[in-house]
Parts: structure tokens; C-alpha cells; sequence
């Protein structure tokens, strides 16, 4: 049993633990520029991480001349940088928010890709200092994210917000599951959560053919699960909450009942 408790902990201890990401385009799209961060604290040094990432290939553009500078309700507390290059296209820049909770503006400013100075293009992050900016307005569930509130793991896995499956994952959160108060609060919840590590998930199945197909698989059996909410009537908050139930029971099964009911038979041939 020792051996099957070590083979069930390994998935946790392999789970990475997601920072705090953004991705956007400069003025004319010439870029995209990802930040990423942990929990900004204050009077600190923070290490902010940018990324600049060729909207075409989705590889990291390397060889980026920029300015970086960061404010605070039009006063200025970091920068403006002189010109910086990198020439691997990623780097951490120490910033210190030192003007108390709040919203901070970022702005990253490239002036020349590959040695080449191009019309300067302007990218601008908002970054929230102090917990009660951190949290989202808890009567506002809409997803605030770079696919305009779209499923981003779901999106990349199937090549476009479009794909049938894209689809039907936003019919039955806007048609079925928001139609509830329970249904309602459990998306704003979900959310929070989602958000939180879905970009780098989108990343890295951008990056990987490989681990875009695993994923795919791996949607495929709770896609069919909810299927079968087309085929019954919620007409109340116990319609709801029973549906609900029953889908996460089934979808616990499959993703962990059927996985370890393995793993015992196969522990179980091994003694014998």
C-alpha cells in the first residue's frame, strides 16, 4: 500500500503552482508581451517577468530593444528605463510598488526587434497591489481574461473558440449553469480558480502538439459527461444543485474512481 500511496501523491507534488499572468498585444500587434508574476508585496523588490512572444509563431521573439516604466495615479515609481535589449526575449525586472495598495499601470514600450528600431509600440499592464484590489467584484461573473471570457484550455486544445466543443462549454455555462443563484455563484467561485492557472495551461498546449492532444483527450470524457444536461429540464435551484452534484460525483469517477481502481488491481496482480 505504501507504493500505491506514493503513486497517488505524485500528481500533487508534480502540480506547479501558477503565478499571476497577462498577455497582451502592443499597439499594432506586432507583439504580444506576457507578464507574469507572484503576489505583488509592497515596499519590496517584486521580480516582474516579460516576455515578448511572436503573435505568428508563438515563440519567444528574441533580440527586443524596450522601456519599461511603472505609476501610480500619474506619479512615477519605476523608471522610465533607458533603452534595454535582450536578446533571449524573456527577462525579470526588480520593481518596488511603494505607494501603497492600489492599481499600478505598466507600461512596456519596444522601440526595435533584431537589432532594428521600429515605430515605437506601446503595451500597457494594469497591476493590482493589496488584497482588496486582488479580488474581483464578487457581483461580477464575467471572466476577465485574454480570450474575452472564453474556455482558454478548451480554445487551445481545439484550435478555435469556434470548435463545436468551445461551443458547447459556453452554451451550457451562459444558457444552463448562469441561469441559476447557485449555478451563478458557483461559476464566480470556479472562476477565481480557473483564471488563475488556465493561461499557462493554453501556453504551454500552444507550445507542445504533444501535451495539446493529452489534453484534448482528456476533456473528451467530460465534455460527454455534460452533455446529458441538454437532455433534462432545470427549472430550480434544486434541479441545479442535484445535476450538478451528480456531474462532479461522475466526473470524480472517471478522472480519479477509474485511475486508482486501476492502480489496486494492479498493485493487487504485483503481490500475487
Amino acid at each position: 500500500m505504501k507504493i500505491l500511496l506514493v503513486l497517488l501523491l505524485i500528481p500533487l507534488m508534480i502540480i506547479p503552482a501558477f503565478a499571476e499572468s497577462q498577455t497582451l498585444p502592443t499597439e499594432k500587434g506586432t507583439l504580444d508581451v506576457k507578464l507574469t508574476y507572484d503576489t505583488i508585496d509592497q515596499d519590496i523588490l517584486n521580480k516582474i517577468g516579460i516576455e515578448f512572444i511572436n503573435p505568428q509563431t508563438q515563440k519567444i521573439q528574441i533580440h527586443i530593444d524596450y522601456v519599461v516604466s511603472v505609476s501610480k495615479d500619474g506619479e512615477m515609481v519605476f523608471g522610465p528605463t533607458q533603452l534595454i535589449h535582450t536578446s533571449e526575449g524573456a527577462v525579470k525586472i526588480p520593481i518596488e510598488f511603494n505607494l501603497g495598495e492600489g492599481k499600478y499601470s505598466m507600461d512596456i514600450e519596444i522601440e526595435g526587434i533584431l537589432f532594428n528600431p521600429i515605430p515605437s509600440e506601446t503595451v500597457s499592464f494594469e497591476i493590482s497591489v493589496g488584497e482588496a484590489f486582488a479580488q474581483p467584484d464578487p457581483e461580477d461573473t464575467t471572466p476577465k481574461n485574454d480570450e474575452n471570457g472564453g474556455c482558454l484550455i478548451a480554445t487551445a486544445a481545439f484550435g478555435s473558440e469556434l470548435a463545436p466543443q468551445v461551443q458547447q462549454l459556453r452554451e451550457l455555462r451562459d444558457n444552463t449553469i448562469l441561469s441559476t443563484e447557485s449555478g451563478t455563484a458557483f461559476m464566480s467561485g470556479f472562476n477565481q480558480f480557473y483564471y488563475s492557472f488556465s493561461p499557462v495551461v493554453a501556453d504551454l498546449e500552444r507550445e507542445s502538439p504533444i501535451f495539446k492532444e493529452v489534453v484534448k483527450l482528456t476533456l473528451t470524457p467530460m465534455l460527454s459527461s455534460l452533455s446529458l444536461l441538454n437532455y433534462v429540464d432545470i427549472d430550480s435551484e434544486q434541479d441545479m444543485l442535484g445535476y450538478g452534484i451528480s456531474l462532479i460525483i461522475l466526473n470524480a469517477g472517471m478522472y480519479v474512481g477509474i485511475p486508482l481502481l486501476g492502480l489496486v488491481k494492479l498493485y493487487q496482480i504485483r503481490k500475487n
